[in-house]
């Protein structure tokens, strides 16, 4: 199978890992992670990055359908196969129904290390929002932004330094006035993509010269509960 992948550069560390757990190799393309802010865009260059796998019979997506971005994304001479997750989070979560279970204490802002190295991650935004309005004023758009939120959760994939990551979300979660949170991650949605193991209740598989219609991108929920 020739294969090529397209990822969000916010999972570098948990899909190298899974590539290396099941001895995987392929060339990897990767997208700008702060492109989620604005799913027009990440859609346009999605289908962008599609138009340039010529030659290749399979893609790998290593990301959900995020706001919906991969609506309309068409396939050419290869198979497409996409986690049926709505967003990074679930599929590092495990399922759909573990990312619900974990968000049922409140509303939860969840963060990996990929996210706080993002371009534009919650630490950069607010940093901006400070110097450009000032303290007083900046704190205030902040407050009102998350005061929904409860937590601040911290997902360990196993995959970086989580000590280091953990004290720069605490800070984070001060500054914010959020609980912080640690919990479990896992890059078994990964391998499953990675090993071909594509249940049709986990993954969606796009044949070659297809639309990817809006009512397709649905994420089916795990009855198990399992991640």
């Amino acid at each position: 199978m020739n294969t090529v992948i397209i990822a969000c550069q916010t999972l570098q560390n948990e899909l190298e890992a899974a590539m290396a757990a099941c001895n995987f190799s392929c060339e990897v393309r990767w997208i700008e992670s702060g492109l989620h802010n604005v799913p027009k865009k990440l859609h346009a260059t999605l289908q962008e990055h599609l138009d340039q796998c010529d030659g290749f019979d399979t893609v790998l997506l290593v990301m959900g359908y995020c706001g919906n971005s991969v609506a309309d994304i068409e396939t050419h001479d290869f198979q497409l196969v996409i986690p049926r997750v709505d967003d990074c989070i679930s599929l590092l979560l495990g399922s759909v129904t573990s990312r619900r279970r974990q968000s049922a204490g409140g509303c939860t802002y969840f963060m990996t290390e990929g996210w706080l190295q993002g371009e534009r991650n919650i630490w950069k935004e607010y940093e901006y929002a400070i110097n450009k309005y000032g303290p007083e004023l900046g704190q205030e758009i902040f407050d009102t932004m998350f005061q929904n939120y409860r937590n601040l959760a911290l997902i360990d994939t196993g995959c970086f330094d989580i000590t280091a990551a953990a004290e720069e979300t605490k800070q984070i979660a001060g500054k914010l006035n959020l609980s912080y949170v640690q919990l479990p991650g896992t890059i078994g949605y990964l391998k499953d993509l990675l090993a071909g193991r594509w249940d049709p209740e986990r993954f969606l598989i796009l044949p070659p010269h297809s639309r990817l219609e809006s009512t397709q991108c649905t994420c089916w929920e795990d009855p198990a509960g399992n991640s």
